[in-house]
Parts: structure tokens; sequence; C-alpha cells
């Protein structure tokens, strides 16, 4: 390097420390006011280590003697502060080494808050990913999924018309006196226990559960799949709400019979209210379920029609279901064995 070039290296350094060091002793032979400024300890005749005190002063010889030139950064104190510099050490000729040193510590400061930012927006996106799924997970407790992709995607939904679905209807027999026998935090445990249950059992089968109130579950098959055997699906459900129960009377002092009915017929759907909002579904089907709950006994499930499959099916006989007339009554006892 000439002294042409070492010229318009220290003329671009102005606001830069920059020092020349002998490469054999490594001590400063001349630095410009910044450098001077900024390192109280340096001086003309100062060994480089005495400034840098933790430079690794083995790496800069070896870079120096291999490749002319060694870059590393170094922090050190100044009026309360911590400052970081960018150090480059460049062999100009056989009789000196440049040094120059650039102030860094805004741009590592401004990386620091970069990076502090983008894992507070990672922490948050999570966040908002979770409150998303939270949020999903409450909707799909109200609403079927392809009412909730409507919704998200729309932001209302419109109502629908099914024209071939099963609605199921189900209450717990003496649900009132044993209300009053337990207290309240047991009665919701208890509840919330066969309901997730039935809600587990009525996945399987594909049947979505529209609502619970008090002790009656109503839940529908067919808005999915309608051209489906959404009869003798949600009868197996049926089935098996009953067999959940009789198993779990065994072992649990509380003693749940449920009562059943089950309507095939159109429905329509649709999200009613505008803040509590909740999917419903009004038609025949849901009345009939209703009426034939009521006519139902004990673990007993009850339809009028007969169900497609292989089921074990009783006639109870001739009813006046009420809004309907005399309808012939069957109880669902079971499928039959292959």
């Amino acid at each position: 390097m000439n002294i042409e070039a070492i010229n318009e290296r220290l003329l671009r350094a102005i606001g830069a420390g920059v020092a020349i060091l002998s490469p054999g002793a490594w001590e400063i032979q001349f630095q410009n006011q910044a450098f001077g400024e900024w390192f109280d300890v340096a001086e003309v005749g100062a060994p480089i280590t005495s400034v840098f005190p933790d430079l690794d002063f083995e790496a800069l010889v070896a870079a120096i003697e291999s490749d002319s030139r060694y870059s590393v950064e170094a922090s050190f104190r100044r009026k309360r502060r911590t400052l970081i510099v960018a150090l480059t050490f460049t062999r100009a000729s056989a009789d000196f080494v440049l040094l120059e040193c650039q102030n860094i510590t805004r741009i590592r400061e401004l990386e620091t808050m970069i990076e502090s930012y983008s894992s507070m927006v990672e922490r948050n996106t999570r966040e908002i990913e979770r409150e998303k799924e939270r949020v999903e997970k409450l909707l799909l407790n109200i609403m079927p999924r392809n009412v909730y992709e409507e919704y998200k995607t729309f932001g209302v939904v419109t109502p629908q018309k099914y024209d071939d679905v099963t609605v199921l209807a189900l209450d717990f027999v003496d649900f009132d006196e044993m209300a009053e026998k337990v207290g309240p935090s047991v009665m919701v445990s208890e509840m919330n226990d066969i309901y997730v249950a039935f809600d587990r059992i009525g996945e399987q089968f594909g049947s979505e559960r529209i609502k619970t109130v008090g002790d009656a579950y109503i839940c529908i098959c067919g808005l999915r799949e309608p051209e489906g055997d959404h009869a003798a699906a949600l009868a197996n459900a049926a089935l098996r709400f009953v067999r959940f129960l009789e198993r779990r009377n065994k072992t649990h002092p509380h003693q749940w019979r449920c009562r059943i009915g089950i309507a095939s017929g159109s429905v329509i759907g649709s999200v009613v209210g505008v803040q509590k909002y909740v999917y419903d579904v009004f038609g025949v089907a849901v009345k009939l379920s209703h009426r034939l709950r009521d006519h139902a006994g004990p673990m007993q499930i009850v339809c009028a029609e007969d169900i497609p499959g292989d089921f074990k099916v009783d006639e109870i006989g001739v009813r006046a279901v009420h809004g309907f007339g005399d309808l012939t009554l069957r109880e669902v006892r079971g499928a039959i064995a292959s």
C-alpha cells in the first residue's frame, strides 16, 4: 500500500479511529484524534495489547502473516456506556500495520432491537395462533364444521335446508331429582364426563352435536354427507350411548339412565342471534325426535320408521304422538350379530 492509498484511507476514515502500528513490537506509531479520544490508554509507543487486553494476539499475528488482514470486534467502556468497535488490521507494508476502528455500537443496538422485536412478533404470532385455535374449537362446539367454514370465509351463515337427515334427542330420567341431591360441582362434572363421551361416540359415526340444554342432548347426522346411511349411523351411536351409560353405572355412585328418540326428515339449519349467537336446527325431524323421546322408557331408543341396516327392532305399538297423530313406535334394541 503506497502513501497515496494510505492518505485516501485516512480521509475516508474521518470520524473513525485510526492508528499505525509497527509489525514487530506492535506498538502505536501514530493515532488520529478519534482514536486518542476513544482509548484513553492509547499513546504513541504503547503496545496494542494494552489498548485491547482481550485481543487474541496470536490470531492477529497469524492472520497478518498469512492474509495481511485481520478483522474482529471489541468492546470498551466509555462514560458509563459500553461501545462496540469493529477493528480491521491491514498490513500496509513491511514497516507498519494500519488499524481502523469503526464504532458499530448503534448497529449492534439496532440488531438487538430488531432481534427483540422479531422475538416479540413470533411470541405474539404464536399467541394469536393459539387464540385462533381456541376460537375455532369454541365455534366448532356450537356449529358443524361446514357451517363454521362458511362463517370463517364469508362472516355470515346462510340458512340452509337439509332434506334428509336424522335427529337424535336424548334426556335423562329423574334428572331434576338427581340435581337436587348432588352438589352443583358434582353435577357439572358428571354431565361433562357423559357429554364428552357422547361427543366422541357421535364423531365416530359422523354426527354433529347441535346443543345441550340442561339434560337434553341433541345431535344430528347427515349434514356432512346427506346421501349416506345417516339413520343407521345415528342408531349405532344411540346404542353406544346406552352401552356407555350401562358400563359407567357399574363403577360410579350416580346412576344415569337416558331416553332417546330418533327421527328422520328435513330440517333448516342456521346461526341464530347476533351477539350470543348459536347454531340451531328447526323442522319436523327435530320436533318428532323430541316427541318420540317423550315416549321412550329408561335406556330405551324409540323411532317411528324402519332403520335401514341389521338392527334388532321390536314394535312397541300404536301411540298418539302429540302433533303427529297415531304412529307405530319401535324400539331399537341392538345390532343383529353377523
